[in-house]
């Protein structure tokens, strides 16, 4: 795309626009074509393991907390004839989208940048790092705390102990990829707060001002990716919660440098 001040033409635009995003899923297929070719051992290695008491999250439990698990009652299954091979086409596409993530926001990065004023940009400068570091921070923490607390939780709850959870791997490979995509999409507030405070759409008194609605909402989504018990919501909330008051002390500190400048 050309620099700002030449006037691009709407069609060349959208070719633009066409090339950036045929990058993008080039990126993901090849990513999600690795993913594919290794999925034995990730599946064995980064999924199944979440199933067993030996997982690092639960012995951290039982060593800190004195909480332990002493097993987790899941059995997998697959009851459909397609359903091992379109689960595996699910989670290598949504692997390669994680894996490819950095190189993914850079192509729409790259795309809308040109059309920014000189002051914009230098507002953003970096933002292809941070986005890509708050996110994979997120994607860790949904990986290691979030989604083996899920598994823990509903692999062991029964209404009664006449019915075992015999849980089709679908449903297991899901729960799992979800959480943790949808963790590294929150661990990006502070991004979206800093961006927002300087286009001055938001202010660090906006934020406090409704920091007890924020508090709910961060709840509310909580529960949505957690199980319903207290202790999970809690672990995943407070994270939320601090980045959060960090996005406060961004827009401060933003508004502080905007008013030195004025000075000068």
């Amino acid at each position: 795309m050309e620099e700002q001040g030449d006037r691009m033409p709407f069609l060349a635009h959208l070719e633009e626009l066409r090339w950036r995003l045929m990058k993008a899923v080039i990126a993901i297929l090849v990513c999600a074509i690795v993913i594919f070719i290794f999925t034995e051992t990730l599946t064995q290695v980064l999924f199944l393991n979440m199933a067993e008491t030996d997982f690092p999250i639960f012995r951290f439990f039982c060593w800190a907390f004195n909480i332990c698990v002493d097993k987790i009652a899941i059995d997998f299954q697959s009851i459909e004839l397609t359903g091992q091979f379109t689960t595996n086409l699910m989670m290598s596409i949504l692997g390669g989208v994680i894996v490819a993530f950095p190189f993914i926001f850079y192509q729409i990065w790259a795309f809308v940048k040109p059309g920014l004023k000189d002051r914009e940009k230098k507002m953003a400068k970096g933002i292809v790092f941070y986005v890509s570091l708050l996110f994979f921070v997120g994607v860790s923490f949904g990986y290691w705390i979030v989604a083996p607390l899920s598994v823990q939780f509903f692999g062991n709850w029964k209404m009664v102990d006449a019915i075992s959870n015999t849980i089709t791997i679908n449903s297991y490979l899901k729960t799992i990829t979800n959480t943790v995509f949808l963790t590294g999409i929150f661990f990006l507030l502070p991004i979206i707060i800093y961006m927002f405070s300087k286009l001055g759409i938001v202010t660090a008194a906006f934020l406090k001002k409704f920091r007890k609605h924020a508090y709910v909402g961060v709840l509310i989504l909580a529960a949505v990716i957690t199980p319903p018990d207290i202790f999970t919501q809690l672990v995943v909330t407070l994270p939320i919660v601090g980045l959060y008051e960090v996005g406060i002390f961004i827009a401060k500190r933003i508004e502080k440098q905007r008013y030195q400048d004025s000075l000068t």
